[in-house]
């Protein structure tokens, strides 16, 4: 294979057998799609979507600035897509950063605004967007992809993966498990499979301490998914089942892939496998279920692959149950691995009301 360069290197992605679990063997036959496998990570598919479509806009001149908010794989994507491109990376992010990550973007000429206080009713989400505020302010003209609510998250996945599933799977196709931090993965990719598939299941996994599945915010360890500002991307009524992964569960969970599968991934894929292995093992053997693997898991070897750094935090050991323990929606809070299905027919609101929303905070700052 030849590639004029990287960007060329940013869809068709392996899809790759999996055992599963040695305690929850799955039925159906359990696939992962490994977006790790790009040059960056999963996000580099929504860098190069985004920047194409505000080039074609007019959003984004030559030798412009992208602006973001990004913890980690949105970040590099946009850095290396922008160094191609010519433009100037500036991203907003918080202490959360692992030190490879921070590296690699340094590499990659982006400039980094890191922000020190966790805001205490937004997170470190909201934290950033005041920061991001600050340097747009000083950027006139700047462009900011706004990937928490531009539809062009969900588009690229739409555009792009959801194909390459439908070619490479069919109709046989009856389950889709994604972590979800930004909305624009699962229900991008989602959104698109529904239409031909009318009966396919969407699985949210979700962090133990997020809000964007009616729980209460809560510190947590993981990055990736969850969150404590609701997305603009995320579209309830494409979820028909929500897993919530304790941070031991989740880490954990990352070692047993790589035990399992050889595949040494991010927290958020040690999360999704639980769950995917899981919903494998309750369906038909003749069905087949996909599991979005985000990233790789170098950008952890302080954290997930760290025994000192579990040890530390208290989750050495936490291995997750065979099963997830089944909670009822908008009533129960999750302690470790559990799931509910999402009622939609309006008798619990999809998050707490409370809880405000990505947009209203890019309006309240007057970001819009």
């Amino acid at each position: 294979m030849k590639a004029g360069s990287v960007l060329e290197l940013m869809r068709d992605t392996p899809l790759v057998a999996l055992r599963g679990r040695e305690g929850t063997p799955p039925r159906a036959r359990l696939w992962a799609k490994l977006e790790c496998a790009m040059p960056g990570a999963m996000k580099d598919r929504v860098a190069l979507y985004m920047i194409e479509r505000a080039e074609a806009a007019g959003r984004l001149l030559p030798g412009g600035v992208i602006v973001e908010s990004s913890s980690g794989t949105m970040a590099e994507g946009l850095a290396r897509v922008g160094i191609l491109r010519g433009y100037e990376v500036i991203i907003v992010t918080d202490p959360r950063i692992d030190l490879l990550t921070r590296r690699k973007l340094e590499c990659l000429g982006a400039k980094l605004e890191i922000v020190e206080t966790y805001h205490p009713e937004g997170g470190w989400q909201l934290s950033r967007l005041q920061r991001l505020q600050e340097v747009m302010a000083a950027r006139p003209g700047a462009f900011w992809p706004r990937q928490y609510d531009s539809p062009d998250n969900a588009g690229a996945y739409e555009d792009t993966l959801a194909r390459e599933l439908l070619a490479d799977l069919g109709p046989g196709l009856a389950a889709i498990v994604g972590s979800v931090g930004s909305g624009g993965s699962l229900c991008g990719t989602g959104r698109t499979l529904r239409r031909e598939l009318p009966g396919l299941r969407i699985v949210a996994v979700d962090a133990v301490g997020s809000v964007l599945f009616h729980q209460p915010d809560r510190k947590r360890l993981q990055s990736g998914h969850g969150n404590s500002i609701i997305p603009g991307n995320l579209d309830y009524r494409l979820v028909d089942e929500v897993h919530w992964v304790a941070d031991g569960e989740a880490f954990c969970a990352c070692r047993e892939l790589a035990r399992r599968e050889g595949i040494v991934a991010g927290g958020s894929s040690g999360a999704s496998y639980l769950a995917a292995s899981w919903v494998a093992s309750q369906l038909a053997a003749d069905r087949d279920v996909v599991v979005l693997l985000p990233d790789r898991g170098d950008r952890y070897f302080e954290t997930v692959y760290s025994d000192v750094f579990l040890r530390e935090h208290g989750l050495w050991g936490q291995g997750a149950a065979a099963a997830p323990q089944a909670i009822r929606y908008g009533v129960d809070v999750a302690e470790r691995w559990s799931h509910s299905e999402l009622p939609h027919d309006g008798s619990v609101l999809y998050h707490l009301p409370q809880v405000r929303r990505t947009a209203d905070l890019a309006r309240d700052l007057g970001l819009e």
